[in-house]
């Protein structure tokens, strides 16, 4: 909502500046659709060059985050702390070997159904069940599974931040192509030299209208919301973190409770519950979970 928002701003003060100071938008909308060919063509191509096809299919998911945000909300914070809470406490009463049906087969587990949102993630299920499959085979070293554990989110990670990093690549080299749709401007112009004034001007300001454009959508459209989506997959990387952190508390020999009241003090301010709050949503969970 707030970048739909930016991007009316953005067109009405940049070019309702230009109009209350008089200039001419028929200079700027008869140069467009070929500067923007120029451009916004030879950007894509770059794009697509520079990129592999995992990198260029992520885009469409990243351009839907930008706009979209975080897909974790506060009440999905609460799920996953209660979701860890059940597997901690049974690891504590039963030992890890009463979680292997439900790690080996998470879509039929009574634990892990009660939550479907968090289901639908795959990487956040697959590494749950991974981390306690190596517990059930004798790997519990805290400090073993917590730079395991790391390793994994870094690479998911680097992963999720590709799309965002090809585009803001692609915003530092649109200045450099409007430059390069301005000199072919220039010399079509310098190809006209003996025009009067009046066509010279016409021509120039058309050539000029490729560097305005390029800088506009690199600074303006493009750049902001590669940051947008670097932004929001650093947000959402926190939910994987509070996985790591209820369980590595947990190899430390901490109760169930104690466990996931750290990895509640590891999610983002505005989607914290309170203690309060978790108390009650755990008080919640039917006995026969």
């Amino acid at each position: 909502m707030f970048q739909i928002i930016g991007f009316v701003l953005l067109f009405g003060m940049v070019f309702g500046s230009y109009i209350m100071a008089g200039g001419n938008m028929g200079v700027i909308l008869h140069a467009l659709p070929h500067e923007m060919m120029a451009i916004g063509g030879s950007g894509v191509a770059a794009f697509l060059i520079g990129n592999s096809i995992s990198t260029i299919k992520g885009l469409g998911g990243a351009f839907g985050k930008a706009f979209g945000g975080p897909k974790w909300k506060a009440s999905d914070y609460r799920d996953l702390l209660s979701l860890l809470f059940l597997l901690t406490k049974t690891m504590k009463s039963k030992g890890v070997i009463a979680l292997e049906s439900h790690i080996e087969n998470p879509k039929e587990s009574t634990i892990f159904t009660r939550f479907p949102k968090i289901m639908k993630d795959h990487f956040a299920i697959d590494f749950i069940c991974d981390t306690l499959r190596m517990m059930t085979m004798n790997l519990e070293d805290p400090h073993q599974v917590e730079d395991a554990m790391e390793k994994q989110l870094e690479k998911h990670h680097h992963e999720a931040l590709a799309p965002g990093h090809a585009f803001q690549n692609l915003a530092d080299a649109l200045p450099a192509l409007g430059i390069v749709a301005a000199v072919l401007g220039v010399i079509k112009t310098m190809g006209a030299i003996t025009e009067p004034p009046e066509v010279l001007g016409t021509m120039i300001g058309g050539a000029l209208v490729g560097t305005f454009l390029g800088v506009f959508l690199a600074y303006g459209m493009v750049g902001p919301l590669a940051t947008r989506m670097q932004e929001v997959v650093n947000e959402e990387g926190a939910f994987y973190k509070i996985i790591q952190a209820v369980l590595v508390a947990h190899l430390h020999g901490n109760a169930a409770q104690i466990s996931v009241e750290i990895g509640r003090g590891n999610v983002p301010s505005g989607s914290q519950p309170s203690f309060l709050e978790l108390e009650e949503a755990l008080s919640n969970i039917p006995a026969e979970a």
